[in-house]
């Protein structure tokens, strides 16, 4: 991609009404722009960076067995008011009627949604268990939006449900979701700090959410110092449920279980939530299995959920410095910019389209800067933007036969030989 023929419209003001740094350099970076209070449209970048995490987040929901479908963003009044909560979100859900006069609502959850999908079509323990999930965008009518996308009210969200003919067997559902969660977040490069939580109008008896640390974060957590260390590969979901950790209102400084040692407090960023809500939603909207006995009994449920839009926002907070965003290799919009600094130069032409081809012809994700604007606003952008791999392309080394490249990441940056160029930026890709 040429970043002449493509769109990402930076800005040099902070604006005014964003507060935190994410909503600051979210719009500074071109990455979305408001259409109204707590609504946004996602510009090129922007989505980019969205589609990479939801990728990763679908990838481990499908490794953990969950199956993806795709419910509607609005739904009928009829099945959340046979659940009894039609009332329980207020003024935050957003009710309307059709032309038909229907009483209508823009979902802000899908439990009863998918427990009538379910229950419409299995009732044996032969077809358990079962993990449902999709990625739609939810709407949510906050009284004060804030913090862009962090808060907004229109937001991207991944939500499944498991269900399973008994509570142990959903204890088991429930392990496995929270096996995938710690997954994925790091495989955003995060580190997630697993919670007890309240269950809220969601109900039922078990949840957690997950917050990832970030300095910048609205929560102060307390917890072990282990959860900083974990290992994919080997997650253990009871021995993490059994760590330390809370949040402030929380936590109890003289009854702490846990040593002032082992004691680490940081800052955190909710970006998930899981709930086991037993039978609460299955017995009111008539989702029974038939059990080997020939008993009909209430399926027991589970509900799984992750803010993918949010977590661009909480990425963000993690990762950036004065000049700007700084984004984990996985999810940057681009992995390799190259900067040509000098487009009337011959020779950091040649050299620039050499490499633009190659790496792209290598698989890699690479932009070619080469804009006819001045060095400093070329530099300063490619900042903002945060691409991990910088090749800067500047008169005075190309005709020593040097370019610099920069790591966004850690800020490191050297002079490398232009034969050099490739296979150096690819063993830092792959280290």
């Amino acid at each position: 991609m040429k970043y002449s023929e493509y769109f990402i419209p930076t800005q040099k003001d902070t604006p005014s009404d964003a507060e935190i740094i994410s909503h600051k350099l979210m719009v500074k970076a071109g990455m979305i722009k408001q259409s109204s209070a707590g609504i946004y449209s996602w510009l090129p970048l922007g989505l980019r960076v969205l589609k990479k995490i939801e990728n990763i987040v679908r990838e481990e929901q499908n490794k953990a067995g969950a199956i993806e479908l795709l419910m509607p963003t609005i739904q009928s009044s009829d099945l959340w008011i046979k659940s009894g909560r039609y009332e329980d979100y207020g003024k935050e859900m957003l009710r309307f009627k059709d032309r038909g006069g229907r009483e209508m609502l823009y979902g802000p959850t899908n439990e009863e949604l998918i427990t009538d999908i379910f229950q419409s079509n299995i009732s044996s323990y032969k077809d358990l268990p079962k993990n449902l999930y999709h990625i739609q965008w939810k709407f949510r009518d906050e009284i004060r939006p804030r913090f862009g996308v962090m808060r907004g009210r229109e937001f991207l969200m991944k939500d499944n449900y498991s269900f399973d003919i008994d509570e142990n067997s959903a204890r088991k559902s429930y392990d496995n979701m929270f096996s995938a969660y710690i997954k994925t977040f790091l495989r955003l490069g995060l580190t997630p700090i697993s919670l007890r939580a309240e269950t809220g109008p969601i109900g039922g008896n078990l949840s957690h959410e997950f917050q990832i640390l970030a300095s910048t974060g609205e929560s102060t957590l307390y917890f072990d110092k282990e959860l900083e260390t974990l290992d994919p590969e080997t997650i253990n979901p009871k021995k993490l449920q059994s760590y330390y950790a809370a949040v402030d209102d929380q936590h109890d400084e003289k009854n702490c279980p846990i040593s002032k040692e082992k004691l680490k407090i940081s800052k955190g960023i909710e970006v998930g939530h899981i709930f086991y809500f037993g039978t609460k939603y299955s017995e009111k909207l008539n989702a029974f299995i038939q059990n080997k006995e020939g008993k009909n009994l209430p399926v027991h449920m589970g509900s799984y959920g992750i803010g993918i839009s949010r977590l661009v926002g909480a990425i963000i907070e993690a990762y950036h410095d004065n000049k700007g965003i700084k984004w984990p290799l996985h999810v940057a919009p681009f992995t390799i910019s190259i900067l040509n600094l000098m487009i009337d130069d011959k020779d950091c032409n040649k050299a620039s389209i050499f490499l633009y081809q190659k790496f792209t012809s290598l698989g890699y994700e690479v932009i070619l800067d080469d804009r006819n604007c001045s060095i400093g606003k070329k530099l300063s952008d490619n900042e903002l933007i945060g691409i991990p791999y910088q090749i800067i392309i500047g008169k005075r080394d190309i005709k020593e036969g040097n370019l610099e490249i920069k790591n966004r990441l850690n800020d490191s940056s050297n002079k490398i030989k232009l034969d050099n160029c490739i296979e150096y930026v690819i063993t830092q890709i792959n280290n």
